[in-house]
Parts: C-alpha cells; sequence; structure tokens
C-alpha cells in the first residue's frame, strides 16, 4: 500500500510564527501524501482574555461552554486553520482547510456528562470517518489540513483533542493506507533521561516498553503517548513516531531521529 503521513503539530509550534514557519517550510517538502493535524489552545486563550472569555480546565481539558466553543470555533478552524492554508499555498503545496463538518468528515458525538461536564466537547470513532472523502482529496495530491473541531450533526461544533483527532484519522485511513502517525512535541523523541535530550530511545516495542516501565525509566508524561501509540498499532496504524517538529524531514524516512513506536 501507499505510504501516508498523519502529523499532528502541537501548541510550541503553533504559538511560534518563526517555528511554524519553519515547520510548514519543512512539511511543504515532505514527499508524497500527507495530513496535518493542529490545535491552537494558546492563541484561543490569549483571544478569549481580550473579550472576556476565561478559560477553564479540568486535567489538562477545555471545558467548552457557549462562549468558549465560539472562540474556539474562529481561533482554530478561522485564524489558525486559514493561515497555515496560505502559508502552505505560498509553499506550493496544495491544501484544504478542514473541520469535521466540512463534507461531513469528522462526525462525533457530545461527550456524556459523567462527574464533569465538558460541554461542546466531542468524541470520535474510526468507524464514522469520511475516508472516501479524505481519498479523494488524497489522490488529488491535496493536503488536509483539520482543525480540532467535529460536529455532531445536530447543528453544532464540537470541540475535539487534536492528539485524538490525528490517532483516528490515522486508523481509519490505515485500511488505504500504511500509515505512519506522528506526534510532534517539544522533545527530541522518548527519553530514557528526562534531563539529557540526547538520550532518545530510536525504538520502542512492547518487550521493550514493559522493561522501560517495569525499572521505571520513563517519564510518567510520556506514558500516555506511548500507550496510545500502541493503541493505534493495534487498531491498524503502522507505525507511530514521537519526535520535535523540527526533526520532521528526518521523522518521513526510514533514517529517523525520533521514536519509533513499533509491534
Amino acid at each position: 500500500m501507499e505510504q501516508l503521513f498523519v502529523i499532528k503539530i502541537g501548541g510550541n509550534v503553533i504559538d511560534d510564527p518563526e517555528k511554524l514557519q519553519d515547520f510548514l517550510h519543512t512539511f511543504a517538502r515532505v514527499k508524497g501524501k500527507k495530513i496535518l493535524v493542529h490545535g491552537g489552545g494558546k492563541i484561543a486563550t490569549k483571544i478569549g482574555h481580550g473579550l472576556g472569555i476565561e478559560p477553564n480546565y479540568h486535567q489538562g481539558r477545555r471545558i467548552t461552554d457557549d462562549k468558549t466553543i465560539d472562540l474556539v470555533t474562529m481561533v482554530y478552524g478561522g485564524l489558525v486553520n486559514k493561515k497555515i492554508v496560505a502559508s502552505l499555498q505560498a509553499l506550493n503545496e496544495n491544501a484544504i482547510g478542514l473541520t469535521g463538518a466540512d463534507g461531513n468528515v469528522l462526525p462525533a458525538v457530545r461527550r456524556p456528562v459523567k462527574e464533569i461536564d465538558f460541554g461542546w466537547v466531542g468524541d470520535i470513532q474510526e468507524s464514522q470517518v469520511n475516508t472516501a472523502l479524505l481519498s479523494a482529496l488524497l489522490q488529488q495530491n491535496i493536503t488536509p489540513v483539520f482543525a480540532a473541531l467535529t460536529h455532531d450533526s445536530q447543528g453544532h461544533i464540537l470541540n475535539t483533542n487534536a492528539d485524538t483527532i490525528a490517532s483516528v484519522l490515522a486508523v481509519a485511513l490505515s485500511k488505504h493506507y500504511d500509515v505512519r502517525l506522528i506526534y510532534c512535541f517539544e522533545k527530541k523523541g522518548v527519553l530514557l533521561d528526562v534531563e539529557d535530550d540526547h538520550s532518545v530511545i530510536h525504538r520502542i516495542d512492547p518487550p521493550l516498553y514493559q522493561q522501560l516501565l517495569a525499572e521505571k525509566k520513563l517519564f510518567e508524561g510520556i506514558i500516555p503517548k506511548i500507550d496510545n501509540a500502541f493503541a493505534a498499532i493495534g487498531s491498524g496504524v503502522k507505525e507511530v513516531l514521537i519526535g520535535d517538529s523540527q526533526d520532521l524531514a528526518a521523522n518521513t524516512t526510514p533514517e529517523i531521529t525520533g521514536t519509533l513506536i513499533i509491534y
């Protein structure tokens, strides 16, 4: 099968115009089919302050009330998404900005209220992804750029975690492509020593992961990312890579500098 890169960029890139432009220059040079997924949380928070909309979080997840969903729709789906798409067009990368509502590509359900009411937050399943539309775009060499927004098929936009969107897209499209899901964050990869950026573990399979856990050699914050990576691979994704956005060029080749999660 043909290779596809599903690449998620985090706030450390989105929030820094210079870093973002450097990343997009590299992204535009990546050969083959690719999808970009982004958030924009800090920008939304900054603009929200100016509008009198203060952020509210529970365990790191944004609670999305009526005012907040309008805010993140404007920022993620408008300001951030269209700036990225326009920058890619200037780099001769034919991109199209999407939310989950566009082409019904990512329908979701509003998260049920349990201990916490997260408001207009959406949960998605890979079986609901409109892979036919995405494949048609990719076959026309058009690069989808996803904002972290979905919809509930009842007329409401939903705020959805960008890591989750990237994973769901990767799983859904793994039936049609050999997918490498790439999470770009602020470290070079999974580190054996969180204080040493050169201590990257370049490949992790299940036996090594269990050994690292047993020996308590992994920083706690990275464990959910690795768990999610193995979940994606268990659902059909070929490879998951965790690395620095500045290393994207290498991390889309066999000569990776980040951490490749494989079975």
